[in-house]
């Protein structure tokens, strides 16, 4: 039987109906031989004309897999369709990916970790505990979420909005990073700023841009977060981040091509029953300056320095043992009048009783002298330092 091309806009049960009609008569004329296969087929078909009527919403959809050389049919639900695309909440909120987001994120490049990187970052909430007190003159806390790695367009993308992105320069470096702030951290700082009640959350009007004194505001809070950010640094390698320009745009925060790596810090800021998200974004191309001192192990929060380490080091140098060598004189001979030196011949040197003499530790010039005699021995009284001396510590 041929289907017209326009088979959407036929009723779908009057042909069903009329296949079955079709089916018993061939199964009455021909004999009972296939009339096994022809219900099945007709129950096969009245079974896919029943799926694109019916009208369930549900979101299901049907898995045929061959078992035995028997067909089978599987509805999947919603969640698990979710599950098998990998759009599950709960494993995007843990970080986690599946199906074939996992197959997806697999051709992604593995970013190398740096260890240091989450010292500075452990030291930035701390700082900014305090700094945000100072500035809301509110109660404050300051906590890290996670730092991830992700390419620059991914992170664009998944901003959710209204936001404001400040973008700023790492002078030093000569590049730039950007700081994400939620609208409910927004809304909180102005509350807060401008003497809102306390127990109330802070109201968010939808449908209106910022206003100047808004973007102002936030422009102070993100002021104080660069300079603690410029300060967690400083141990490390002195850096000025300087605020560039403050957008609404994810558009107009473009500061690295989409496909390049970034670090992304989120951090969550309380105000009591107030407060929302700050992501602080880096790209590694902004870190490459520092990228070797990043890398390095660290033991707490000493920034890889061991102070006690390094003063029984000290102290055991001090009790080093060490050649000095006298030189009296320097002379430059021929090498043919080296060679024909003999037993008994005589080198004369251009030095006197009371000529300066320079003692050497290896080639590194030490101090300078004068010779002498104590009882038996050959003396050498320091006179002063060598100017060429290079003092250690």
């Amino acid at each position: 039987m041929t289907v017209p091309p326009g088979d959407e806009d036929l009723d779908q049960d009057a042909l069903a109906a009329e296949w079955e009609a079709q089916m018993a008569g061939d199964a009455g004329g021909g004999g009972g031989g296939d009339g096994d296969e022809q219900d099945d087929l007709a129950a096969e078909w009245e079974a896919m004309v029943g799926g694109e009527g019916g009208e369930d919403g549900g979101g299901a959809t049907e898995v045929v897999s061959s078992v035995g050389g028997r067909e089978t049919t599987r509805v999947l639900n919603q969640d698990e369709i979710d599950s098998l695309l990998g759009f599950d909440d709960e494993q995007e909120d843990l970080g986690e990916r599946s199906g074939i987001q996992a197959i997806l994120n697999s051709a992604l490049v593995s970013y190398e970790r740096l260890p240091m990187l989450e010292v500075v970052f452990d030291r930035l909430v701390r700082m900014m505990s305090t700094s945000l007190r100072n500035f809301t003159s509110d109660n404050v806390e300051v906590s890290l979420d996670n730092i991830a790695s992700l390419r620059f367009g991914d992170y664009l993308n998944s901003i959710p909005l209204p936001a404001m992105l400040a973008v700023f320069k790492a002078e030093e470096w000569d590049n730039f990073g950007l700081l994400t702030v939620d609208s409910s951290l927004i809304y909180s700082t102005v509350d807060v700023l401008l003497g809102g009640r306390r127990g109330t959350a802070a109201m968010r009007i939808e449908g209106r841009p910022y206003t100047t004194i808004e973007r102002n505001l936030v422009e102070r809070m993100v002021q104080v977060v660069l300079a603690d950010l410029s300060a967690a640094f400083d141990p490390l390698s002195p850096v000025t981040f300087r605020f560039e320009r403050l957008e609404t745009n994810p558009r107009f925060a473009t500061i690295s091509r989409p496909s390049n790596a970034a670090i992304v810090a989120k951090l969550r800021i309380d105000m009591e029953d107030r407060g929302g998200r700050l992501e602080l974004l880096i790209p590694y191309a902004t870190l490459e300056p520092v990228r070797e001192l990043l890398l390095q192990m660290f033991m707490g929060e000493k920034f890889g320095r061991d102070s006690i380490w390094e003063t029984h080091l000290a102290e055991e140098l001090w009790k080093t043992d060490i050649d000095l060598t006298a030189v009296l004189d320097q002379q430059t001979m021929n090498l043919r009048d080296i060679f024909n030196l003999e037993v008994g011949s005589q080198i004369l040197l251009h030095a006197g009783p009371d000529s300066v003499i320079e003692v050497r530790c290896g080639d590194i010039p030490m101090f300078t002298g004068r010779m002498g005699r104590r009882g038996d021995s050959m003396a050498v009284k320091i006179v002063a330092k060598s100017s060429t001396r290079r003092d250690v510590g």
